[in-house]
């Protein structure tokens, strides 16, 4: 684990300061919720508390991290300001406050703005794999989930299930705020919070669920269709899964994350007015991560990127869908890591194999 610290290093000559949670999680190990990383040359040393003492030493011992504790929470900035004085220090103004950031100048600290979440948008196998174990959890508690869904169960009953199985399937809880939303206003919601509402025959049923391992996320959307489905909805579907597997058929290294979204759009014609996201976004220690995948995105895709596909169609009185899959990039091709099946108009009945 150690090259991580070595591309804090190459990307900026100096010391770096690593305030983030997930940043600091990615090249240390640490993952308390009290800690700095301060990357020098020839050093790396992790300040936190008291409370994390033996769980900082156990996590960062395969990171080539120094642990240094402090007796209090509000030490650390001291014992920061100290191991730095002097120096120019590299640190990503967006994960501190405006406060810390002049408390540090005013001790003599030089700052000047170095962002390395870039430094994780390539994900090495033990991350890719640890992804692909959430993914697989994720879409194992859907599995298990479905013999509930019936008309006059509510978005919350689906989604404490959900969260549920997650956990008895080895997860440690859900990515995010599990997304369950159904009918004609609601499923046109993209981000709709589940409520009381009730399944009904005929209805658009949304349901965005991913899994937390070990830091790492997962993310997967499925929609399906209450008993019978209306021709308009059942067309609508058909367009946009046309539409997310050319998405898909566009990932390989080397191409462009607008040329992604282009793809979806393009396929979509004249529904395109109805998708009103961007195609997808990385995915790692945090639920959304660079590179992003829109109509202004400037990223190039690159091999071992974890991303989304995910383009959906919403208007509101009529309903919304959404088919969401997590890939990674390769050279010629996406790898799917979310296995769960696409091509139903309807709830399936529990897998046999």
């Amino acid at each position: 684990m150690r090259h991580r610290l070595d591309a804090v290093r190459d990307a900026f000559d100096g010391f770096t300061i690593l305030t983030d949670r997930s940043d600091v999680r990615w090249a240390s190990g640490f993952s308390g919720s009290s800690g700095w990383l301060v990357v020098g040359p020839q050093s790396a040393t992790l300040v936190t508390d008291a409370r994390y003492t033996e769980r900082a030493i156990e996590e960062s011992k395969d990171f080539g991290v120094d642990v240094l504790t402090v007796k209090a929470p509000s030490s650390i900035f001291s014992e920061v300001s100290r191991l730095t004085k002097g120096h120019v220090v590299g640190c990503r103004s967006a994960s501190i406050s405006h406060e810390t950031w002049t408390n540090l100048t005013s001790h003599g600290i030089r700052l000047v703005e170095q962002d390395v979440t870039n430094l994780r948008r390539v994900k090495d196998p033990s991350e890719i794999e640890t992804i692909a174990r959430a993914a697989a959890i994720a879409a194992e508690a859907l599995y298990e989930t479905l013999p509930m869904i019936d008309v006059g169960v509510s978005e919350r009953d689906i989604r404490d299930e959900l969260d549920h199985r997650i956990r008895r399937l080895g997860g440690d809880g859900p990515s995010y705020d599990t997304i369950v939303a159904a009918g004609p206003t609601n499923s046109s919601i993209p981000h709709h919070a589940p409520s009381h509402h009730r399944l009904a025959e005929g209805e658009a049923l949304v349901i965005d669920v991913g899994a937390l391992v070990d830091g790492y996320h997962s993310d997967m959307t499925r929609t399906f269709f209450v008993g019978e489905v209306s021709d308009v909805l059942a067309a609508w579907y058909k367009v946009l899964l046309e539409a997310q597997e050319a998405g898909l058929a566009t990932v390989r290294a080397g191409v462009s994350a607008r040329d992604v979204d282009s793809a979806c759009r393009t396929t979509l014609g004249g529904d395109a007015e109805f998708f009103v996201h961007g195609t997808g976004h990385g995915v790692g220690l945090d639920i959304h991560e660079h590179p992003f995948l829109n109509q202004t995105s400037q990223a190039t895709l690159a091999v071992g990127e974890v991303v989304t596909v995910e383009p959906g169609l919403y208007r509101r009185g009529f309903g919304g869908i959404r088919i969401e899959d997590l890939v990674v990039v390769r050279d010629e091709s996406a790898e799917i890591l979310t296995s769960f099946p696409k091509d139903l108009t309807c709830l399936p009945s529990r897998r046999t194999t």
